[in-house]
């Protein structure tokens, strides 16, 4: 499995079995504690089999000690959560239970609630109580339950439709909790008056829970000249290029178009690029002595490079890094995308970024404009 290049460990999902605290002659909640669990373990095992961090490394997921009847067993269950670092809580239940002492209260988790559709004392009623309060609490929630009702002796028998609401919410919980404290790096600033390269740092911090890094482009060169990458990785990735990237055909006139010569030279420019931009977004331990602060990067999950027209005019642009870098392979084999924006269109980056944590593929180098809008998702119903 790869290694987390991101500081901080990924998110962990922990599953909430709540259940009917009365106990007393009747007996309710002993009657429901094995339904309960059971509940609790379908859910881990259909996480853990299905859904992945960005390396490739399977979800890390954790239940409960005991099931959750009291708010007693609701702080105990928190104490437990916050200590093994869960960001993300599914509450499970199959019977009714008491929404406000066994709900979530934790503002920082993402949650979800499902309600078992069952034919007796069915979870779907503490569901639809339990999102009201949620709702109440400003502590938003998503609800998931069956479209057909199950007996009750079906409760680990997860039907296709909530399996996919399940990890519907999962993968978006798990790529949500990974962009958290993360940064945007933006090299270079607004690109030819593009307005998706404008970045808007409060919504990058109150929304996405993330932070924008400012580097500017003068830092590749500074790094170039200077010296500050690693020379070995520098030729490896250079032979790599040369065997693998081949030119095609020139079709510019004469008079723009460069020798072999200078073609040679733009091809070392744009790898050594690739090098110092993977150094900027990631860090390098393996730098020259004396860069010890270029060593720890800006811990960035993904990026944009603003080149127009400043750079390009001058220098060769940044298509083979930012194309490189968006891909799940390098010189050094197969590895998770880093994702870096062309023109630094953070609207695009950022599209970027969610498909590929969602989808855990490669998001094509996007060249498009993009407006994220209100009166769109209201056209569109979102």
């Amino acid at each position: 499995m790869a290694k987390n290049r991101y500081i901080g460990d990924y998110p962990v999902i922990g599953i909430r079995p709540t259940i009917d605290g009365r106990r007393g002659p009747m007996k309710l909640r002993e009657s429901l504690e094995d339904l309960t669990m059971a509940m609790a373990q379908s859910a881990k095992k259909l996480f853990e089999e299905n859904l992945y961090y960005s390396n490739g490394e399977p979800v890390k997921v954790i239940i409960a000690d005991s099931t959750i009847g009291r708010v007693a067993e609701s702080a105990a269950c928190a104490d437990k959560f916050r200590k093994a670092g869960v960001d993300i809580t599914l509450t499970v239940t199959a019977c009714w239970c008491y929404g406000s002492e066994t709900m979530d209260m934790d503002p920082n988790t993402i949650k979800g609630v499902w309600g078992f559709n069952g034919t007796e004392r069915p979870g779907a009623v503490y569901l639809a109580s339990v999102l009201a309060t949620h709702a109440q609490k400003g502590l938003p929630a998503f609800g998931i339950y069956g479209h057909e009702v199950q007996d009750r002796d079906q409760v680990t028998d997860i039907p296709e439709d909530v399996k996919e609401k399940l990890l519907r919410f999962g993968r978006a919980a798990v790529a949500v909790a990974t962009m958290r404290g993360k940064s945007y790096l933006q090299i270079g600033s607004q690109c030819m008056g593009i307005g998706g390269s404008i970045i808007d740092q409060d919504v990058m911090e109150s929304y996405f829970g993330m932070r924008v890094e400012s580097v500017d482009e003068v830092e590749i060169l500074r790094r170039m000249e200077e010296g500050i990458y690693n020379e070995e990785e520098y030729q490896k990735a250079l032979a790599w290029t040369k065997e693998h990237c081949k030119m095609g055909r020139d079709d510019n006139p004469d008079f723009v178009k460069f020798s072999d010569e200078e073609k040679e030279k733009q091809w070392e420019f744009t790898v050594k690029m690739y090098c110092i931009i993977k150094d900027l977004m990631a860090g390098n331990p393996n730098l020259p002595e004396g860069c010890e602060e270029e060593m720890v990067g800006l811990n960035a999950i993904a990026g944009g490079f603003q080149g127009q027209r400043q750079w390009t005019d001058h220098w060769p642009n940044c298509d083979y890094p930012e194309a490189l870098l968006s891909s799940t392979f390098d010189y050094e084999g197969a590895r998770e995308p880093y994702t870096l924006a062309t023109e630094n269109d953070v609207l695009n980056g950022m599209g970027m970024l969610f498909m590929r944590l969602l989808t855990h593929r490669a998001q094509i180098f996007a060249d498009v404009r993009t407006f994220w809008s209100r009166s769109y998702q209201a056209r569109d119903g979102l």
